[in-house]
């Protein structure tokens, strides 16, 4: 079949699965796995097998910039106790802990080579997790302990996993566990000097361009400037990218332009999308020839066939869940009682995550695109390599669809609730007001002038006063309104106001039709329209997402 026509397939299903999953009540990574393990099976499919290095050095590194130009720095920051615990500690003793399990069950693998696999194991991906936690409404600390783990785990993982080979092939710098942690600490401090660099002069260099095309343009190649180098110095790409990430989206909303955030925002939004589901189908499409390669090696070595490494893969994923459960519960414990010693009775200690959250934080481990894509670089001298592979595939399937597939049933059990709405449209409304406020000082000069000089007319300024006056009274209408459903004076103006760019959007294709007009003037006409129906659709909320 020709690769095209692939392409063209696999984004049919991609978009299709997106559309229904939500009305079947299922996470769409979880329903593209399933549907690739089915495609797979029909006789006649060929083989599909993608080579790691693309999944770790194309596909991941613009994925990770993706989710870390979208996590604000400030959730970060204040989550940075759990989330560097979860992501860097917990990930070394799932490794380890796995690692040694393998090594007492399978003679012939040496312990650094288990411990490999257990890297390959041990880093949680958020897709599934998330997805189904904000349709859910999961506290939003919840979730971005949950990005944030993500995010940096996949570089725990892989240096770890890299510092692992070189041991099994004899290669480290510095023997011994010594050796290893000097290693991990160098790959670390570098990667983070790196994607600090990449990222100020990144900004530095586009804040220049005044084109939002040019500079979206330039963010496409961010992940790769930062990875490549990191990589070829020995440091961890993967965090060097969630650096770069971090700091370009944190200083990106005080040196670009909106229409450099919003177009980037959009096109880095469907970047990942593709590539997000694109992984989770590949998992499922590579599922049946990674089996049939371990019952082909499984016949040279008879201490571990097919069968056994997907047993082994099951055992796994339970004993990482167990190992999880463990680690998450304490931890949780030593963050409640120092908020309520930082601020007793405070809203440090009101946010903290109690035992509910620490469930459905234990519950959402699953595995995902760096466990396949890892597994897959292990050296092809690894004794039960194919089994090996197969047990990490195994672990990403269980954990995705076992985990994923009864995380909603988690949450509802555990009756854990997010964000109260109406706080939350009291605090946008008081958030407005200060704003505002701040705006209005520009027009407090008994003679508001404009930055060249030129007086401004007091209708003028009365007009733009009113504005921000609407804006703020549309806020505390929401805020205070019990029933949305009936609509404030504000949320029918904004519906009758769409109703006529409807009809005059009508009206512009009537006169498109007659030829009346050149095509600049109907395409000018045409933006005009665009910008303040998508002004009207956010103020609404209809297109916040």
């Amino acid at each position: 079949m020709r690769p095209e026509l692939v392409a063209v397939i696999c984004l049919i299903i991609i978009v299709g699965v997106s559309v229904l999953s939500p009305k079947l009540r299922l996470a769409t990574p979880i329903v593209l796995v399933v549907i690739g393990i089915l495609i797979s099976l029909i006789p006649g499919i060929p083989p599909v097998h993608v080579p790691s290095e693309i999944i770790l050095a194309g596909v991941l590194p613009p994925l990770l910039y993706s989710s870390a130009i979208n996590l604000p720095l400030v959730d970060f920051r204040k989550n940075f106790g759990a989330i560097s615990m979860l992501s860097v500690l917990l990930v070394i003793v799932s490794a380890i802990v796995t690692g040694f399990l393998l090594f007492a069950i399978l003679p012939d693998l040496n312990l650094a080579a288990a411990i490999a696999l257990g890297a390959v194991i041990s880093p949680t991906d958020a897709v599934a997790a998330t997805s189904i936690g904000k349709k859910l409404g999961l506290p939003p600390r919840l979730i971005a302990v949950l990005e944030g783990e993500s995010l940096v785990n996949d570089a725990s993982a892989l240096v770890l996993l890299r510092t692992a080979i070189a041991a099994t092939a004899g290669t480290l710098a510095f023997a011994g566990v010594g050796g290893v942690a000097i290693d991990f600490a160098y790959s670390s401090v570098v990667a983070i000097g790196v994607g600090l660099a990449v990222g100020f002069l990144t900004v530095f260099l586009r804040s220049k361009l005044r084109d939002s095309v040019l500079t979206t343009a330039v963010s496409f190649v961010i992940p790769f400037i930062a990875y490549i180098p990191a990589e070829a110095i020995g440091a961890s790409g993967v965090l060097a990218v969630v650096v770069a990430g971090l700091y370009t989206g944190h200083m990106g909303a005080k040196y670009f332009s909106a229409s450099t955030r919003i177009s980037e925002r959009l096109n880095w939004r469907t970047i990942q999308f593709l590539l997000e589901n694109g992984v989770f189908l590949l998992m499922g499409l590579e599922l049946k020839d990674i089996f049939l390669a371990a019952i082909a090696q499984s016949d040279e070595n008879n201490n571990l066939n097919a069968v056994g490494a997907v047993v082994l893969g099951i055992g796994a994923a339970f004993v990482l869940l167990v190992i999880r459960f463990a680690f998450v519960a304490p931890l949780l414990s030593v963050q409640r009682m120092r908020a309520r010693r930082r601020d007793p009775g405070g809203a440090e200690a009101a946010e903290a995550t109690g035992w509910k959250g620490g469930v459905v934080l234990s519950w959402a481990g699953m595995r995902g695109v760096v466990t396949v894509a890892a597994a897959q670089s292990l050296p092809e001298s690894t004794p039960y390599r194919n089994q090996l592979v197969l047990i990490a595939f195994t672990v990403s399937i269980v954990t995705l669809i076992l985990q994923g597939g009864t995380l909603p049933w988690i949450i509802r059990v555990t009756k854990l609730r997010g964000v109260d709405e109406a706080a939350d449209h009291a605090e946008f409304a008081t958030l407005v007001d200060e704003l505002r406020a701040a705006g209005l000082q520009v027009l407090e000069s008994p003679e508001v002038s404009l930055p060249n000089g030129e007086i401004v007319d007091e209708s003028v300024v009365d007009r733009v006063r009113s504005d921000a006056d609407l804006r703020s009274e549309s806020a505390w209408e929401r805020a205070h309104s019990e029933n949305e459903a009936v609509g404030t004076p504000h949320r029918q103006y904004r519906v009758l106001r769409l109703e006529v760019l409807k009809a005059e959007r009508t009206a512009l294709l009537e006169a498109r039709g007659r030829g009346e007009y050149a095509s600049r003037i109907l395409v000018r006409a045409q933006l005009m329209l665009d910008q303040e129906e998508s002004r009207l659709q956010q103020t609404d909320g209809s297109d916040m997402h």
